[in-house]
């Protein structure tokens, strides 16, 4: 199995869920497909809010696929994939639609930045978070301005600087990550449920101008985030990454 995104919607509702088997994270494809999910999304009449969740009940999403990481041979290939998590960043922060995020257990790197990159966030109380990417010599590169975004850089800094210890969901929520923190994943979308079939029926150019307001100042985000990646296309290809990613490979 390769992964997989898939859209359903139902009742002006659409639900996005990206998965893969390896803690669902994110090879190049996979974060092709969603950000072109999202866009396509984004731009149906019927849909009038969007839920992004990942499959399974444990991982929200492990970050970027170490398989595809020290596969990396040049800074274009590099940078590209890097691209990928850029793409879906901008995917979700042109969407016209506000994005309702579904986080049902622990998000590394990456996934750090999908939950950053959503408006209204739920969590379990397992939905720990970690930026792990200095740890194996890169940085939260791309995905730092959606995550300094949500909680500020002095949280963002903690997660990035402290890359190998797990902060609970509770730290999330309190420096506004999560918006809710729930006992279990029932209990999540119960509450995810009740607030999307409240935004389904409201009015759809409002939702537009606030998510509109939401995201003001971030219009140069195309051209920072392709920056950013190409400072982790150029770092990844150093032998500390290289060598640090496969120490990671071989323990997970």
């Amino acid at each position: 199995m390769n992964g997989s995104v898939d859209l359903q919607i139902n009742a002006n509702i659409a639900t996005i869920t990206f998965f893969h088997p390896s803690h669902n994270s994110l090879p190049s494809d996979i974060l092709a497909k969603l950000a072109e999910t999202i866009t396509k999304t984004g731009e149906m009449n019927e849909v009038k809010v969007i839920i992004l969740k990942s499959g399974g009940d444990r991982t929200f999403c492990a970050g970027a696929s170490f398989d595809e990481l020290v596969s990396i041979e040049d800074l274009e290939v590099g940078t590209k994939f890097f691209m990928g998590f850029a793409n879906v960043i901008n995917a979700c922060r042109k969407c016209p639609k506000l994005i309702i995020g579904r986080v049902q257990g622990k998000a590394v790197g990456g996934g750090v930045g999908v939950a950053a990159s959503t408006d209204y966030c739920f969590a379990t109380k397992y939905a720990a978070v970690k930026l792990s990417e200095l740890a194996v010599g890169i940085g939260p590169f791309v995905v730092g301005p959606a995550v300094e975004r949500k909680i500020g850089m002095s949280a963002m800094s903690q997660l990035a600087i402290n890359a190998t210890e797990w902060m609970p969901a509770t730290w999330a929520r309190d420096k506004g990550l999560y918006t809710q923190v729930l006992e279990s994943a029932e209990e999540m979308d119960e509450a995810i449920n009740a607030l999307a079939n409240r935004l389904a029926s409201s009015n759809p150019e409002a939702m537009r101008l606030l998510k509109k307001i939401f995201w003001e100042g971030t219009d140069h985000w195309d051209s920072l985030l392709a920056e950013r990646a190409a400072m982790s296309g150029r770092l990844v290809l150093s032998k500390y990454s290289k060598e640090a990613i496969m120490a990671f490979k071989s323990k997970s």
